[in-house]
């Protein structure tokens, strides 16, 4: 290849094309298959060129994670009908969450098992946008900031559960990967724009509690009483 077809070539590249090819890569062959070097390949360029858009492996897979978990709608969005409440809402959340676990079973381990951005994010609803609209649609319906928080909590923990599991059992490989790459993909979270994002800012640090114990027991409570009440019919 000469070297004006060689650049013509590497200049069709640019960072979404390189995100949209890692997940087409991870999807067909597994997480742990992704390198620097066969996404280059793939591509038409060497592992170098990428750098100029990812910052290494690391960003990459941050990139990765970002992209499939910002295709979950927003509340302005869906069209729940004119008397479609917070459970409207809740459900048609599940169901896009479900749509892009099971779209995307390859990547939905690395979602679920990656760093969030901020340590009080949960997955798999960690996309700040998708966040903030979860948020601000509760509180708009009339929850208060502890039962927003709480809600928050509880959905994202029952998402996490059971698409994990599902995607798991249909053959998604478990995140084994190792950090191969010098890139940073760390976020300093106190730049977090309190204008961008009003209801995180607000109830940050509600969302930084760990209510892990309590939670635990609480789902299992609600399990024992749904299996007594079906043992009960």
């Amino acid at each position: 290849m000469s070297g004006a077809a060689d650049g013509q070539r590497r200049g069709v590249l640019d960072r979404d094309r390189v995100v949209a090819t890692a997940i087409e890569l991870v999807e067909a062959d597994g997480l742990n298959a992704l390198s620097m070097r066969r996404l280059g390949a793939a591509m038409g360029v060497e592992a170098m060129a990428l750098y100029r858009y990812v910052d290494g492996r690391e960003d990459l897979l941050e990139a990765v994670v970002e992209e499939v978990t910002s295709k979950v709608e927003r509340a302005a969005d869906m069209d729940i009908g004119p008397h479609g409440g917070w459970q409207a809402y809740l459900q048609r959340v599940a169901h896009t969450v479900r749509d892009l676990a099971f779209a995307h079973p390859q990547v939905f381990p690395l979602v679920a098992t990656r760093h969030p951005a901020a340590p009080w994010l949960r997955p798999p609803l960690r996309n700040l946008d998708v966040v903030e609209d979860f948020l601000a649609t509760l509180s708009a319906a009339g929850f208060s900031e502890d039962q927003a928080v709480t809600a928050y909590r509880a959905f994202t923990s029952f998402l996490l559960g059971q698409l994990l599991l599902t995607v798991t059992q249909r053959g998604a490989q478990a995140t084994t990967e190792e950090v191969i790459d010098e890139g940073d993909a760390s976020v300093t979270h106190s730049d977090i724009s309190a204008e961008e994002f009003p209801t995180i800012t607000r109830l940050r640090a509600k969302l930084s509690v760990d209510h892990s114990d309590e939670e635990f027991e609480e789902a299992l409570e609600q399990l024992l009483r749904r299996i007594d009440a079906l043992v009960s019919q």
